[in-house]
């Protein structure tokens, strides 16, 4: 069956222009792994993993279009029988039930005006709470039937009304919501950073920092910020999992899960950090170690890492690609991920080498593309810098340049004698305009502030001679 999705036209296509398909199975089952999920993201996900992936295509559309309608969006309802019309033309599901589409679209459409009709009336009245409330409600509607730009808007123009510190976080959190379902990253940074200001003095901080921080790391993540990513997951604590709604959203489902946290966390981390930082900051971090429970096998492949056993790391995380990919926010940095890491434990292996075997790297570190030799990727990590060796092609070695230890030493000896020699001059210098009765005033700000602390000019000079040779 998988065979035959494969050779589908929307498939065929995606090949000849060179673009992603799964072709793996993952390891995931798809039933399990959608209950974790709610809401549009629960919809957005199995899309994606129908869009990608040839093995579950069928089976992630078909429960993507039996959820879609239950919702309000007959749009994507459309797009997702289409899509799977263009995959599996005689599957009973590809056929649009055009008569629940015409009736959605009217029903949406008399619910749009009623709602409008509502706010117009609260806006003749002046009152604020109202024209809040109608304003939420419209950006609800907006939202459920994936108008997100004017979800956005209505959302937006809560602010003006918001009476409360209450009101102003929670119309916060539901643009940076929306933000993300944009995937506008520089907008729900910007957003999450406004809330965290919000809460800065605030009884809840405790309960929306975890969201918080989970949201900038998403968005990190996605601006390929790496170690910024990493830094916010690993502070997101274990509460998240477990948390209340925040402005009715559950974001621990209907954005990213625990699991996510894990994972995102953890390849973020294993692709900016070195082995100190991995084994301090990941590893013995009591808080996410919570997070690496769900997930284990991100605990074994950074573990290895910290272990040395490079390649024992990369077969773990090359096991797990075809997850990856199919996820809706990882997949786009997967490639740029694993590089890092590929990169990475490329250097630290031939680190305390001065020579090694091509054929042994190759063992190692072995290739998954067709076609792409060992040499290549070298090759390239030289002439970018990363790796500081040269390649002898008649011998198969990659040998480290020679380090004059000689040189290195004397060079050292010579900046210390240097260092030295300008710190003795700072200090005759001093002595000689003190010998000379030469007075140096500090600027008059720091006068004042000197008198103001009882030390006066003698104390103004000392500190002055510290300054320039470290005489007192």
């Amino acid at each position: 069956m998988a065979t035959t999705i494969e050779q589908a036209p929307y498939f065929l296509e995606r090949k000849e222009k060179n673009l992603l398909v799964v072709k793996d199975p993952p390891k995931f089952d798809l039933e399990s792994y959608i209950a974790n999920y709610e809401g549009r993201t629960r919809l957005k996900r199995l899309e994606h993993i129908g869009m990608y992936s040839s093995y579950l295509a069928v089976d992630a559309l078909r429960m993507a279009i039996a959820e879609a309608k239950h919702g309000a969006d007959e749009n994507i309802y459309i797009s997702l029988t289409e899509l799977l019309h263009s995959i599996s033309p005689k599957d009973t599901m590809a056929t649009p039930d055009v008569e629940w589409a015409e009736k959605t679209f009217k029903a949406n459409k008399l619910r749009q005006e009623q709602l409008e009709s509502e706010l117009k009336a609260y806006k003749n009245n002046l009152i604020k709470e109202s024209i809040r409330m109608g304003n939420e409600d419209l950006g609800h509607f907006y939202y459920n039937i994936g108008d997100l730009g004017n979800a956005f808007k209505s959302y937006f123009r809560m602010r003006e009304h918001c009476t409360s510190a209450k009101h102003l976080t929670d119309m916060t959190m539901r643009l940076t919501f929306v933000a993300i379902a944009q995937r506008n990253w520089l907008g729900a940074q910007s957003h999450a950073t406004k809330v965290d200001a919000q809460v800065a003095k605030n009884e809840e901080r405790g309960k929306l920092e975890p969201v918080i921080n989970a949201c900038m790391g998403l968005s990190h993540m996605c601006c390929n910020s790496f170690r910024d990513a990493a830094r916010d997951f690993l502070n997101v604590s274990p509460t998240f999992i477990t948390a209340d709604a925040v402005a009715g959203i559950k974001f621990q489902k209907e954005v990213l899960t625990g699991n996510d946290i894990a994972v995102y966390g953890g390849l973020c981390a294993l692709a900016s950090m070195d082995r100190t930082e991995l084994q301090e900051r990941v590893l013995s971090d009591t808080d996410f170690r919570q997070f690496l429970e769900l997930e284990p096998h991100i605990r074994r492949a950074i573990s290895a890492f910290c272990s040395s056993k490079y390649s024992t790391c990369l077969q773990i995380l090359e096991e797990y690609r075809a997850d990856y990919l199919l996820d809706i926010y990882l997949g786009p940095a997967v490639t740029d991920i694993y590089h890092r890491i590929r990169t990475k434990s490329i250097v630290q292996y031939f680190k305390p080498f001065s020579c090694v075997s091509l054929d042994e790297m190759s063992k190692k570190f072995q290739i998954t593309g067709e076609g792409y030799a060992i040499e290549d990727e070298l090759t390239s990590m030289i002439t970018a810098g990363i790796l500081d060796a040269r390649i002898d092609l008649v011998e198969r070695l990659l040998i480290s340049p020679a380090t004059n230890a000689r040189h290195v030493v004397h060079s050292d000896a010579l900046k210390m004698a240097q260092s030295y020699d300008h710190t003795l001059r700072l200090r005759l210098t001093r002595l000689n305009m003190q010998n000379a009765g030469m007075e140096v005033r500090s600027p008059k700000a720091d006068m004042e502030k000197n008198i103001d602390r009882g030390e006066g000019f003698g104390g103004t000079l000392r500190r002055l001679g510290q300054g320039l040779g470290g005489f007192s």
